[in-house]
């Protein structure tokens, strides 16, 4: 279908393309429009938040590879990131809906595969969505912890190390605030949400520039640009192997920037802002990053003390970077503790936007008829917010989290979901665009030209190759408690959703569903 060539009313009567291209899609304006490009961004800078995936693994850039590995890696991850967002951006410039990648699929697959493209992408955007809400709460939960551990002495000096069960608790209070905040009308939302951008920026410009100042000890340029660090306690001494698997902490963080392409049914003109929102997100994400990684890691002088568990953190490396950098200057790690107070924010801003984004999905999903009680989920409040759909995800991330009372090892293979999952559902749209769409696509305001099948075939294989690489080994000997069950979480996964299409969903799930009468 092609683009619109009028333009619709929208609520405060301005004229919006986003609208009436909703409405030739076949959808009622439901969701309030209400945000400006800005605010649409704001949402997915805010869950890529490079304060929360650099801070929660910088352990693992650390331990495999080092220095080489977090600087060199995250510019390969970003250049991959940005080819992928490229290519999401044109469809969703296209196909503005909150539906987003299982939406795409379903119009890119053709009449024939429609159904079972949409069925298939959805679930695993959906979930994938869950593990990141469940994962990014949960780390939150963890660096509070290890806030009290400091606070109250350190490991070394008699701190208290709350157990699993305290994590868990203070992981479901969390969950609680951010379902009550994102119930409340989007306007307010937005506001959060370019305050998360805001305090982002800032907090990256401030922590790069304040930790390697304070620090008494610092690393020569020499070692942050050059050093591989090969010594780990894994079994692992290929440098390759090592290279390949520091690369999942930059992966890791760049996750999340489809939040652009589920808030544009409430994103003014959204067929250009959407596209806007996915590619600055990334890009300025990398740019910032890569500014955090390289003040951080000037900080780094001894990589086997930050990753002992004996030390003051128990392990947890950045925050004995900024202990020891105020302690060791000022004698005691107040300021290390407070620094950390400023990327618990930004995280507890990440969940959050991760939530409204997760709730338009089921929003979307439900009402499309995808999901057990759709009726239900799809319903939306007074306030124009999908108030059902945001208490759903609140109490499925929760009950994820609980895996982790029985099994760490299960909790992380769970989690796993939230990397090759999602960007799995990020390449089937584009898959079935450079396929069976490659010749009736039909592009939007924003689009790559005749290079749009060449990048959207990299992004592809990008994914392919990280969804091999993430299944790898992580540690030898292999055992039950080291093997890498990424491989059986996502696997599962797959399983689960092609069994219950073949045994019940095809019988009756036929795609996207229009709700306006022709």
């Amino acid at each position: 279908m092609g683009l619109p060539t009028h333009t619709a009313q929208n609520g405060s009567g301005s004229l919006d393309t986003g609208n009436a291209r909703l409405k030739e899609l076949g959808y009622k304006q439901e969701l309030k429009r209400d945000l400006s490009v800005f605010s649409n961004f704001a949402f997915s800078f805010s869950i890529i938040s490079v304060l929360t995936g650099i801070t929660t693994l910088y352990n693992t850039g650390l331990n495999f590879g080092g220095p080489v590995s977090l600087q060199y890696g995250w510019f390969i991850a970003g250049g991959f990131t940005m080819i992928v967002g490229l290519s999401m951006a044109e469809i969703c410039s296209s196909y503005p809906t909150s539906g987003g990648l299982y939406y795409w699929s379903a119009k890119l697959a053709g009449p024939n595969w429609a159904p079972f493209a949409s069925w298939i992408t959805g679930w695993f955007n959906i979930v994938g969505q869950w593990a990141v809400t469940t994962s990014v709460d949960f780390s939150l939960a963890q660096l509070i912890q290890v806030i009290i551990l400091l606070s109250t002495g350190g490991k070394n000096g008699g701190g208290y190390e709350a157990s699993k069960y305290v994590v868990i608790g203070i992981h479901g209070g969390i969950l609680l605030m951010h379902a009550a905040l994102n119930s409340l009308p989007i306007s307010v939302l937005s506001f959060f949400g370019q305050l998360a951008a805001a305090w982002n920026l800032v907090g990256v410009l401030v922590l790069m520039i304040l930790i390697p100042l304070v620090a008494t000890e610092r690393a020569s340029a020499k070692f942050v640009f050059t050093h591989f660090n090969t010594d780990n306690d894994d079994g692992i001494n290929s440098k390759p192997y090592i290279f390949v698997l520091g690369l999942l902490m930059s992966q890791y963080t760049l996750t999340g920037y489809d939040a652009s392409a589920h808030m544009t049914e409430e994103t003014k003109n959204a067929d250009k802002n959407g596209p806007k929102g996915i590619i600055s997100a990334i890009g300025i994400s990398v740019i910032f990053g890569w500014l955090y990684l390289l003040g951080i890691t000037f900080a780094v002088t001894n990589i086997s003390s930050l990753l002992s568990e004996d030390n003051d953190a128990g392990g947890y490396a950045i925050a004995e970077i900024f202990y020891q950098a105020f302690k060791g200057r000022y004698g005691n790690g107040v300021g290390g503790i407070i620094c950390l107070g400023v990327v618990a924010v930004a995280i507890f801003f990440c969940g959050m936007s991760s939530f409204t984004s997760n709730s338009r999905m089921v929003y979307a999903f439900s009402r499309d008829g995808a999901m057990p009680l759709s009726s239900l989920w799809h319903k939306v409040n007074n306030h124009e917010v999908p108030m059902n759909a945001v208490w759903l995800s609140a109490i499925i991330s929760f009950c994820m989290a609980l895996t982790y009372l029985g099994s760490e090892v299960a909790f992380q293979a769970m989690v796993s979901i939230a990397t090759i999952g999602l960007y799995i559902a990020y390449a089937l749209p584009i898959f079935f665009r450079v396929t069976l769409a490659r010749k009736s696509f039909i592009p939007g305001p924003f689009n790559l030209g005749r290079y749009g099948v060449l990048v959207g075939w990299i992004a592809v294989l990008w994914v392919a190759t990280i969804s091999i690489l993430f299944s790898l080994p992580v540690t030898y000997p292999i055992t039950n408690e080291t093997l890498n069950y990424t491989p059986v979480a996502v696997g599962g996964l797959l399983i689960i959703t092609i069994s219950s299409w073949i045994l019940w969903a095809r019988h009756w799930f036929k795609g996207p569903v229009t709700n306006v009468e022709s």
